[in-house]
This record gives C-alpha cells, structure tokens and sequence, in this order.
C-alpha cells in the first residue's frame, strides 16, 4: 500500500504541477507532510535546501529522495515514475500542438492566469518556512537569517548553493 501512496503523492503534483520544479513544491510538500505525514515542515524544508544545492531538476532530486527514505530504492524509483511520467507522457503526446500554438493568444493568456496562481503557493511555504524558523530559533535570529540571506543574493551575488549551505550551518549551530 505505502507504494500506492508514494504513488500518488508525487503523480498528483507531477501532473498538476504546471510550470516545474517551482510550482510543484508547494503540492510535494502538501502530500508529504499534510496528507501523509512521512516528515514535518522543519524535515521537508531540509530536504528542500538540500534539493536546491544540488545540479538537476528539484522536483526529482525530492521525490527520489523522500521515496528512498519512506519505502527504500523501490520507493525512490517509483516517486521517481510518478514525478516525470505524467511529464514525460504528455510531451511525447502533445508536443506537436504545444508547437503549431507556441505564440498563441490563448496559451500565453493560460500562462497569465497560471504564474500568479504558482506565485502564491510558493509564498505560502514561505510562510510555513518562516513559521517554522520562528518557532525553532526565534523572531531576531529568523529575521537575521532573511536580511543576511537577502544581501548575500541580491547585493553580493553569492551564489545560492552557498547561502543555503552557510543557512544550514547557522541553523545546526542554533538548533
């Protein structure tokens, strides 16, 4: 049964997860801790900090992951499956139309409506993340964090790999 869940725990995002890695995070998180309980806010957004260092499309890198640490190599290559088949399918089958319509009034009106919605869902883990900060560490070391991770970034042009592992150390000396 456990195989059925990984399953479908990352088929879901994987098919409605329009636009990638991005916009399906925020669905993998929902399934992952909400709906199944396989790890808490704190554990996922490590995992995701992880994904993020590493090269390669996020979405797989935590989906093999998670799989992997919920039902061993079976379940890492079935989350796996589930996250790139719907995909994978989809564009074999629709790449043809998905080319002949690329300029499309339509298909670029679809993306509007679809950006902002993806917009939101990722600000809302940020929140979740912040919370969850708040909660471990408190207000001033959390705010701290944002500033320097934001100046590091934005101002310095660090690349982000660095901010994240330099957020992963400070978070291990603070919890």
């Amino acid at each position: 049964m456990v195989y059925v869940q990984i399953f479908l725990a990352f088929f879901y995002p994987g098919i409605l997860g329009y636009g990638g890695g991005p916009s399906s995070i925020p669905l993998i998180e929902h399934e992952v801790v909400d709906n199944y309980g396989w790890m808490t806010t704190s554990e996922f957004s490590e995992v995701l900090a992880l994904g993020n260092t590493l090269p390669g499309p996020i979405a797989t890198k935590m989906a093999g992951f998670i799989g992997y640490e919920v039902a061993g190599i079976p379940g890492a290559l079935i989350a796996l499956l589930a996250t790139v088949g719907p995909s994978l399918v989809l564009m074999l089958l629709l790449l043809n139309i998905l080319y002949r319509n690329r300029n499309s009034p339509r298909v670029k009106r679809l993306s509007s409506f679809v950006l902002p919605a993806i917009a939101i869902l990722l600000a809302d883990m940020t929140l979740d993340f912040f919370n969850t900060s708040y909660d471990a560490i408190g207000l001033l070391v959390t705010v701290l964090l944002m500033a320097a991770a934001y100046f590091a970034l934005e101002k310095m042009k660090i690349h982000p790999a660095f901010v994240i592992m330099a957020g992963l150390v400070i978070g291990g000396f603070f919890l």
